[in-house]
This record gives structure tokens, sequence and C-alpha cells, in this order.
């Protein structure tokens, strides 16, 4: 089997045995828990629309290491069209949930973590390149959800894993046998974590000769013993407890993120990619954050249009929607929208291949994508937010609307334009509130800031990548200036 139905993956994760906590409790059912529950549909999606024939050219692609047909999110770019490809199903993906769908981190891991690896073993004669071909054979074949795990706690930021006061607060290996590694410490803000069937874990900074225990890459199932979740608080999240479908703005779909806790967790050397080698920290941190930063131009304008649309329907419904300034609004969203995007395709389009064949995205394009997203969601958000008022924020609930007495008031005195019923009003409203305020702002307006790193991350690569010396010796030539 290469392509799970939406189906086959709901009851894959059934079948786990995950240890998660939820709001200090241990969670029996994570697939049915209603907190958990839309996160898990807006992953069902990537499988739902894998198997659409109207989606197939985007959804799937052919794995180079057995001709089969293959999700794309267990694909390795083979050129450059597997990486506008990528974008671009990303977009319709946010397009139809509306929230994160958690997968494109495994999907941006395996692309680093392969070129890396085929890059160490060359250099150093290890053998962590096949290793890690197996399970990528393995996760093609089984359609896997994986978790690409970096973020660690980091503690005291002034200081390095190797000085740090608690060695916990970085992910490292405390024990080495014939057999394997055992492995302590902790992944934080893990998107989709507990709706993953396996963790591929890599370091989250460059590491040096005194941090070698911590420069460590490996995968482990997601429920294997020695590690458990504590699952990551949203805005309005308890509206998910609350039975109704209008106060949680998005009925169907969500995200996730959460801590990931390694307590002694045993990892057999098969499923070892990374041990020790810290001169390739860096080179692997810089590829899964430049493959991650690229996909932000893909899922978050997803979202985006799905914000743009909530705010042009709820000037319909406030009859605003031939006023000029809101038409303007509209289209400032649309155009910073689309800006991002197109970000998002040049980071792909000039992207060139590695040595391993795989196919890494212009890196500097890709920190010039992911700093405009820490900045335009913000005001597309802000002007969606001026678009559709106050009432967004201060409107009674669902029960209040349905209720048997006072619902009647609520009905007549928060519709807008006559023809429109004030459910609908209320309805969309609810989903702007969602996207910019409640749960699915984790997955667009504070993640577009800080997710696959922060701002002056992307800075000091733009730093790194921008040739500032050749634009110097440009500037000399064209003034007539011959020597420096």
């Amino acid at each position: 089997m290469s392509l799970k139905s939406p189906e086959q993956y709901e009851e894959s994760l059934r079948k786990m045995n995950l240890k998660v906590y939820l709001m200090g409790e241990l969670v029996q059912c994570v697939v049915d828990h209603p907190i958990i529950r839309p996160s898990m549909n807006s992953v069902k999606m990537t499988y739902a629309l894998a198997m659409d024939p109207a989606y197939e050219a985007l959804m799937t692609a052919t794995s180079h290491l057995t001709g089969r047909e293959i999700n794309r999110f267990c694909h390795l770019h083979q050129n450059a069209a597997d990486l506008v490809k990528k974008v671009k199903m990303q977009r319709l993906l946010g397009q139809k949930t509306g929230a994160c769908f958690q997968r494109c981190v495994g999907m941006d891991a395996i692309n680093a973590v392969d070129s890396t690896t085929f890059e160490m073993d060359r250099k150093l004669g290890t053998q962590y390149h096949e290793r890690f071909t197996a399970f990528l054979r393995m996760m093609q074949d089984e359609d896997l959800t994986v978790d690409g795990a970096m973020t660690d706690p980091k503690g005291d930021r002034g200081q390095s894993p190797g000085k740090q006061a608690d060695p916990d607060l970085f992910v490292r290996v405390v024990e080495k046998n014939k057999d394997g590694i055992i492995v302590r410490g902790a992944k934080a803000h893990q998107t989709g974590a507990v709706n993953s069937h396996w963790i591929l874990v890599m370091p989250t900074v460059t590491m040096t000769q005194e941090d070698s225990d911590f420069a460590l890459s490996f995968a482990a199932p997601a429920d294997a013993p020695g590690i458990f979740y504590i699952y990551g608080r949203q805005s309005c999240d308890t509206r998910r407890l609350e039975g109704g479908d209008i106060d949680v703005g998005n009925r169907e779909f969500g995200g996730h993120e959460a801590l990931m806790v390694f307590e002694n967790l045993f990892v057999p050397w098969e499923n070892v990619f990374m041990c020790g080698e810290y001169e390739f920290s860096g080179t692997l941190v810089e590829r899964f954050a430049g493959y991650h930063r690229q996909s932000y131009g893909g899922c978050k304008v997803g979202v985006g249009d799905v914000l743009i649309g909530a705010a042009a329907l709820a000037a319909d419904y406030n009859g605003a929607n031939k006023a000029s300034h809101v038409k303007d609004k509209l289209i400032e969203m649309m155009h910073l929208n689309e800006t991002l995007y197109a970000c998002g395709i040049a980071c792909s389009a000039e992207g060139a291949g590695t040595a391993s064949g795989t196919y890494l995205i212009d890196l500097l394009l890709a920190n010039v994508c992911k700093q405009n997203v820490t900045r335009f969601p913000y005001e597309i958000a802000r002007l969606a937010e001026d678009i559709a008022g106050g009432l967004m924020v201060t409107m009674p609930s669902e029960r209040d609307l349905k209720h048997p007495e006072i619902g009647k008031y609520v009905d007549k005195y928060f519709r807008g334009v006559p023809s429109v019923p004030t459910e609908h009003r209320c309805r969309i409203l609810r989903l702007i509130e969602n996207i910019t305020l409640g749960t699915a702002a984790v997955g667009y307006r504070t993640e577009s800031m800080h997710g696959a790193g922060s701002p002056q991350a992307q800075r000091i690569m733009i730093s790194r990548q921008g040739n500032l010396e050749h634009k110097k010796e440009l500037a000399r030539h064209l003034a007539g200036i011959t020597s420096k």
C-alpha cells in the first residue's frame, strides 16, 4: 500500500497507544477527544485529497525509490517543479481546512535529513544515509504521517546546550550500547505530534564539539515507550466542549501543538541518523529551516484566502461592501497574500539539486518569504478585524441565539442586511475570530511570527545569503572605482 484512505489513517491512529495529557488529564481516546479531533480532521484532508482525481497531480508524486505513486508529503523533491507543487499543494490544503494541516514539518524534515546524511556519510564514512533511506521507504510504503521535531525548550538562551543548568533542556544522548541509544529531553511546540505515526528528531541549533551529545537525529514511533505528550492550550479551545458549532468558528478543522517529552527513550541504531557529528548539525538545521520557511508561502496563503473571503462576506452581511475604503482594504489583503505566495513560488523555482539528488530551495528567497510572513498575516488579520466590526468580539453565544426566550432579541438586534439571516452573520464573524484570535490563530497569526524560527533567525540567514560583497563590487564597477 502506498496511499492510505482518510478512513485508514483514522483507524491507524486508533490502533496506537499514545500517552497524551490535556488540561491535567490523561486522554483516553485521542481521536475522539472534541478538542483534538478537529486537528486530526485537518490531517485526514491530506489523505482525502490525495485520493481525489481532481487533485492527484498536486497531492501525489512518483517515488524515486520504488516508482510507485505516493503521497507528496512522503516525497523527496526531485526537481524545481516538485518544490513548486509543494507550495501549491499547501495553499490548496489551507483553503480546504482554514487551519494547520500538520504534515509539512515531516515533509520538510525528510528532505533535510536526506541530503545531510548523504553528505555526512561521504565525508565521515558513516552509514546514516542507508538507514534513513530504509526509514523513508517504510514511510512511503505505509503513507505515514511523520512529525519533524526540531525545537528544544532551550532554557537559558545565553548558554550553549552543554552549559545549561539542566542538560535535559536540549535533547541529548545519555547512554550508548551495542543495540542503540538512550535519549532524554523534550521538543516544544510540536505541530501535529499526537496525529503522527512517527517522530523524526533533529538538532535545534548549530552544535560545537562540547555539545556533541546534543548533535542528534533519530526516528521513533510516536507511541514508543519513553515518549509522552502534554497538549498545548489554544484560545477559545474549550468552546469545542460546548456541543455547538457556531461559536467555534471553524466547525470541522483545526491544528495543535504539544510538548513532547523523552524519558529514557530507547532508539535502535537502525533509526539513528546523527549521533555526535556536530559539524553537520548546522547544515541540517539550516536546510530544514529553509524548507519550512518555504512552506509558509503556501499554507499561510491558503488560510489567508479563507480569511479574505470571510472578511468580504462580513462586508456583504454588514451592508458595507460598496464602501470604497472596504474595497481598498480587501485589495490590500489580496495584495499582501499574493506577495507571500510569490515568495514561496520564487524560492521553489530557483531551487537546485544537492549531492544526494534531492532539490533544495533557494535559501535566501525562502528566508525572505518567511520574513514577510512574520508581518503580512498580521496586517491581513488587522484589516479583517477592521472590516468585521466590533461585534466579532462582543457577540452573544450560540446558546443565546437559540434560546427560546431571548433568541428573538439576538436575532433582531444583530441582523445586518435584512436578506441575510442573523445566524449567517454570526457564523462568518466567528470564523474571522477563530482565524485571527481563536484556535486557528496558532496556525495562522502567531505561528506566522515564530514558526520555522523567529524573525531574527531569518534576518541572520538573509545577511549570510545576501552576498553583500558582490553587491559592493557591482557598485564599484559602475562608479569607476578600480580598487578597494
